[in-house]
């Protein structure tokens, strides 16, 4: 299939920061119908620029045919004082572009970011997804993710 030929899968420079501002803003107006406490636009979900430069953040785009049609990060982070390990890695900002979607490229970036997780010796891999995003929980429970605590609100 020429898709996985064409896709490169490369750490986000500066220079992607226009396109990964479009993509957040998407994801904020595809996640709206899941979330009714989200404030009115506009709203930043992410400190994108801060993500490229930090070393405890692996930014990644999904680049096909010389245009970036996907993202994702691994951030690492410090557990809760009364859970293990002491360290996880979250995965966050996980967006495809709408004429992407179902080739796999999801699958491809978490496999990049848990492999990255894995070399800085962390293997607790967690995200966040809406309990009514049925699509999302899908892809992520095809590569291998199991649902764990539920938030509810009132």
């Amino acid at each position: 299939m020429s898709q996985s030929k064409d896709l490169i899968l490369r750490e986000a420079v500066l220079n992607d920061l226009p396109v990964l501002k479009e993509f957040e803003q998407a994801l904020i107006r595809y996640e709206r119908p899941f979330a009714s406490n989200l404030r009115a636009d506009p709203i930043s979900y992410y400190d994108i620029q801060s993500f490229i430069e930090n070393p405890d953040v692996l930014l990644y785009v999904a680049e096909f045919k010389g245009t970036v049609v996907g993202t994702g990060y691994a951030q690492i982070q410090n557990s809760v004082a009364y859970k293990k390990p002491k360290q996880f890695v979250y995965l966050g900002f996980m967006y495809v572009h709408p004429e992407h979607r179902g080739k796999g490229i999801n699958g491809r970036l978490i496999k990049k970011l848990v492999a990255w997780a894995k070399d800085k010796d962390i293997h607790e891999i967690q995200l966040d997804v809406y309990a009514e995003n049925k699509s999302a929980l899908e892809a992520y429970k095809k590569v291998g993710f199991k649902p764990d605590l539920l938030k509810m609100r009132l």
